[in-house]
């Protein structure tokens, strides 16, 4: 076999595994499971859906940093407990907007994609509750 051939070979094995991937891709996604999507909002935008109203508004940090603050009419629903997506699942409406919000966004953003990808539209607090600007409760 030549050196030529040889390279051919290779050129046309690593094609078929990246063809097999995102095929693969495609199917998954067909089937729903690439449902992992959410959007990134800034103060301007989230205060805004907040105002328009019926959206679920959930606070995802522990109950102690809820305690010390949060966004008016928040629910506390601690992304790193174990039974967040069971009390997602169990509260939450899949047919109404989730808005996530924790204290820097890092793990609002684990929480949106989480939710995302059972099937709730997400968006989320980019910056999170430090960046938030509008009305806060409690001692801050």
């Amino acid at each position: 076999m030549s050196t030529f051939e040889y390279i051919k070979l290779i050129a046309m094995r690593r094609l078929t595994t990246l063809l097999a991937t995102v095929v693969a891709g495609m199917i998954g996604c067909l089937t729903g499971s690439c449902q992992n999507t959410f959007q990134s909002l800034d103060n301007a935008s989230f205060s805004q859906l907040l105002e328009k109203g019926d959206v679920q508004l959930v606070d995802v940090r522990t109950p102690e940093e809820f305690a010390q603050g949060h966004i008016p009419e928040a629910v506390n629903i601690d992304v790193s407990a174990a039974d967040f997506m069971d009390r997602c699942t169990g509260e939450l409406d899949k047919d109404r907007t989730v808005a996530v919000y924790c204290r820097s966004g890092r793990r609002s953003k684990t929480a949106a994609k989480a939710l995302s990808k059972a099937g709730f539209k997400v968006v989320e607090l980019d910056g999170g509750y430090i960046s938030w600007d509008g009305p806060k409760t409690g001692t801050h």
